[in-house]
């Protein structure tokens, strides 16, 4: 990964002003000039990524899911399974990250799956339900979240999967079992991410615990590129639709 490339990124996150009358527009302002440097960036700040992945197993013939998958990178993590799979769909709002999808899907051969430009509150996948929806960091730059969750709950089959990387900041006083973060942690990341559009909240953890049954829940925090003695909280969990 170059410097200027870095640099690239950087002034994106950082400088470039967020245009657009809603939320597609947006997100291709913020991604469209960064789109070709964007997953080596995201190789540094996005951890928890290839071990939500990996730590599911999808059934034979199986119907994926990776809302806001954007570049389809995600699927690297999944490329020894991808071929068991009925149909994989990558679903995102930014069109110039999926551009970038659809060549990886091309030079990888993965005839089984495809692209989607469409909204993660609502969209159906063709077959009607899903046996794995995953979100890795899209939650966040999902405005209403709740929504998006909600739509995976629907079209999960019972007894599938979901699984979430994402950054978070814990609530004041989180249930016994969950990490309580301090006062500066909670305060800074919101506003630090804010300016480009990405939300880390207190209830992603507790609604999804709510609404599915959890098999695997880890909160750590990660190194931030050039930001050298800061590391911002991110969580991994994967739960299943209860049967009834």
């Amino acid at each position: 990964m170059s410097l200027a490339s870095d640099l690239k990124v950087l002034y994106h996150l950082a400088v470039k002003p967020v245009k657009g009358d809603n939320h597609a527009e947006r997100l291709d302002s913020f991604y469209s000039g960064q789109a070709g440097a964007y997953d080596d960036f995201r190789k540094r700040l996005l951890k928890g990524r290839e071990e939500m992945y990996r730590s599911i197993d999808p059934p034979q013939d199986a119907v994926w899911v990776d809302m806001g998958g954007g570049t389809g990178s995600n699927l690297e993590f999944i490329s020894d399974r991808i071929g068991q799979l009925k149909q994989g769909y990558v679903v995102d709002l930014a069109s110039s990250l999926l551009k970038v999808c659809d060549d990886r899907i091309q030079e990888r051969g993965w005839n089984n799956v495809k692209t989607v430009e469409a909204d993660a509150t609502t969209w159906t996948p063709d077959e009607g339900y899903a046996d794995v929806v995953t979100f890795s960091y899209s939650l966040t730059m999902i405005p209403d979240w709740f929504a998006a969750i909600d739509n995976a709950l629907r079209i999960l089959k019972p007894g599938g999967t979901i699984g979430v990387v994402d950054f978070y900041v814990s609530r004041k006083f989180p249930d016994e079992a969950l990490k309580r973060h301090s006062w500066f942690t909670r305060s800074f990341w919101p506003v630090w991410f804010a300016s480009d559009n990405v939300f880390p909240s207190r209830d992603h953890v507790p609604y999804l615990q709510r609404h599915f049954e959890t098999t695997k829940l880890e909160e750590n925090r990660a190194k931030v590129p050039y930001l050298l003695w800061f590391k911002t909280p991110y969580y991994i969990f994967t739960g299943t639709k209860r049967e009834s």
